[in-house]
């Protein structure tokens, strides 16, 4: 483990047995019952605005794949404000638009996360038209063969609403869930998220409500629905 020192926690590594990890878990069984005849292995998680736990639940349920001995692979496409290798504590120095560049090939930056099964490619030096790099078709090839290698591959992107990153990621991409943290999104807007990510005819597989305190409960849990 690198010594950069863990900014967050990972609920579903720390408290596998927690309610929330079991919740996570269901999670994971019904994106894999989602689609029979093709299975969803490259999965974007995003959110209408900042702030809603989106790389939080991003990361906690690549850990469940994982731990179903599945080969996951995290790909922060969030390269405006990446923090996917605070997660691991993992540097950022190298990633995502090294390999967009043509400065590194994809295995020089796909780095073990210190759990099994798990592998991370963190963003990478930070660009000034992020938007042109996810657009490419080098981002496309990037996505197609970690596909081929890995069982689940997941991308974290700045929010819908923010800027056109998401768009750009939901066209190659299997499928997109929209994280929203109860309470504090606006109808209006999660609607417009949701509007958009159809616009370009992305697979929204469901929503992931965030920060929902059930009845009787002291604590948050998260629910999955369709959309």
């Amino acid at each position: 483990m690198s010594q950069l020192g863990k900014k967050h926690s990972i609920i579903t590594e720390q408290n596998p047995m927690s309610p929330i990890s079991e919740v996570y878990r269901t999670l994971r069984t019904n994106i894999q019952f989602s689609s029979i005849d093709s299975p969803v292995k490259s999965i974007m998680v995003t959110s209408a605005g900042a702030g809603e736990g989106k790389t939080t639940t991003l990361t906690n349920l690549a850990v469940a794949y994982a731990q179903a001995n599945m080969n996951v692979i995290i790909v922060d496409a969030d390269l405006r404000k990446p923090s996917i290798h605070e997660y691991f504590s993992l540097s950022n120095r190298l990633g995502v638009t090294n390999v967009l560049v043509h400065q590194v090939g994809k295995e020089t930056v796909i780095t073990k996360s210190g759990i099994p099964y798990l592998d991370v490619i963190p963003a990478g030096t930070i660009p000034p038209n992020p938007s042109e790099l996810l657009a490419s078709q080098h981002m496309s090839k990037l996505i197609e063969e970690l596909s081929q290698t890995y069982d689940a591959v997941f991308i974290d992107t700045p929010p819908v609403l923010l800027v056109t990153d998401a768009q750009v990621m939901a066209t190659k991409c299997d499928g997109v869930l929209l994280v929203v943290h109860y309470g504090k999104v606006k109808r209006e807007d999660l609607r417009k998220a949701k509007a958009n990510l159809q616009l370009v005819n992305a697979n929204v597989l469901g929503t992931v409500l965030n920060k929902y305190a059930q009845k009787g409960m002291n604590r948050y849990h998260y629910y999955a629905g369709e959309n």
